[in-house]
């Protein structure tokens, strides 16, 4: 796509808008696309930009400064994003000459290093001094940078990550949530079968395979607007992770039984189990957000479930769950947490999280985690998840239940995969990882009331 005054004057904009980093990347850019009202080639060139800047943006603050080190780079107050100066010199210290990262020219860094152009090309829209500069970015060195930088990962969350896993773990983690995602969706089988939604989307010239671990899922090659085909419309399918997919079998729900979707959010595993349970028994989606909840409504008409009860909370300790205390067969516990698994969608997520913020997480994880685990009825079955990869997020979580909660035992997710035939190498835990498996970051453990 040519490169105009125009588009990357929308690009930088854009930039300026996400960069506080105050909101969500995806919901600022739709708020900037909607006030621009803009045409379809420069809302892909704008969102290229800005999600590529977002993954790569530790990078790209390099090559953007001149004559200067990593360290005065990064030397800026604390909370500050890349469209701020860097923090000015100690009186002794050495004088650089220091370019700030600024959105043009994180934006042109990016168009350069990584949005396939080349100087030539983009010339015509460069000031003074900008062709010299850029002629430099390629040949910054990623293997010479710091494993943060080489990662993309805050050094904060690489230090944490450190406890866990291998320097050579941390780099391929991070190097995997640099590529965007593909399009997973899920099969709706209340309406239809995976070879036959198959067959229609390879009829439309839709590349398109069969996912390796869920039943249900389908990968798409491209991501395509799927809202206005007819096998959305009719219900047939839902986007959704095959990671998020293999939830549901981990839960494997039977079709008479009472079942809880404790943080359901819009929906997407209600949908799921219901389908499990071939729309039988009943599933309640409880979520303290009425706006998350109204979301599910148009879902759930199109699904043709008709066992689900969207049922409003105000915390995890309202009386209408303790209402259903010893009662429930199967409670799925999606928890609220830092989403540093799904950096492939979100890459902002990364400078957005915090390790206070983490501790908020984990605090708010025991507390839903013990108050969703008083539902079970002896017998009863609980999946804990995250798309973090954190362990205190998750196996610290898990680990610290079991032992104030005797009355559980932890099954081993390689037995449940085994017994739904999936065919997937795990431990006790479920772990995947862009890298090893081409879905989200996901965490889940299974506990059983004995």
């Amino acid at each position: 796509m040519l490169i105009t005054e125009y588009r990357l004057e929308l690009a930088i904009q854009a930039l300026r808008a996400i960069l506080p980093l105050t909101h969500p990347a995806d919901t600022t850019l739709r708020y900037f696309f909607k006030n621009e009202r803009i045409g379809s080639n420069e809302r892909e060139l704008v969102a290229e930009t800005v999600f590529g800047v977002l993954r790569h943006r530790l990078l790209l603050e390099i090559t953007c400064a001149e004559n200067t080190s990593r360290d005065t780079l990064l030397a800026k107050p604390a909370g500050c994003g890349s469209g701020c100066e860097a923090a000015p010199p100690a009186p002794d210290a050495p004088q650089h000459r220091v370019k700030a990262a600024t959105p043009r020219r994180l934006a042109l860094a990016w168009l350069i290093r990584f949005g396939g152009y080349n100087l030539r090309e983009i010339e015509p829209v460069l000031k003074r001094d900008e062709k010299e500069w850029l002629a430099t970015v390629k040949g910054v060195k990623v293997e010479d940078q710091p494993l943060a930088v080489q990662a993309e990962l805050p050094d904060w969350l690489v230090e944490k990550m450190r406890a866990s896993y291998a320097g050579a773990d941390i780099l391929a983690i991070g190097q995997s949530m640099q590529q965007g995602a593909p399009l997973d969706i899920r099969v709706n089988t209340l309406l239809a079968k995976r070879d036959d939604v198959l067959q229609q989307l390879h009829d439309k010239n839709i590349e398109a395979t069969a996912t390796p671990y869920s039943p249900v899922g389908i990968r798409l090659k491209e991501k395509i607007p799927l809202n206005k085909d007819a096998l959305f419309t009719e219900g047939k399918i839902e986007v959704q992770d095959e990671g998020s997919q293999l939830l549901g079998f981990l839960l494997a729900p039977k079709r008479n039984d009472m079942v809880v979707d404790f943080c359901a959010g819009a929906g997407g595993k209600t949908l799921m189990l219901s389908a499990l349970m071939n729309s039988q028994g009943r599933l309640y989606a409880m979520d303290t957000s009425e706006k998350r909840l109204a979301n599910l409504k148009p879902r759930l008409k199109r699904s043709g479930a008709s066992n689900i009860q969207p049922m409003l909370i105000a915390h995890e300790n309202d009386l209408k769950v303790k209402r259903l205390a010893g009662k429930i067969d199967r409670v799925l516990v999606d928890a609220p947490c830092s989403g540093l698994g799904t950096l492939r969608r979100s890459p902002d997520l990364k400078f957005r999280q915090s390790p206070g913020s983490i501790e908020e997480f984990t605090q708010k994880q025991a507390a839903i985690l013990a108050s969703a685990s008083r539902l079970l009825k002896k017998g009863g079955r609980l999946v804990y998840a995250t798309c973090s990869l954190l362990p205190e997020e998750n196996q610290h979580i898990v680990q610290a239940f079991l032992a104030a909660h005797p009355d559980f035992v932890l099954r081993p997710v390689s037995e449940i995969l085994q017994q739904q035939k999936i065919a997937l190498e795990m431990g006790d835990y479920l772990e995947l990882r862009p890298h090893l498996h081409g879905t989200d970051g996901f965490f889940a453990a299974v506990l059983e009331l004995v």
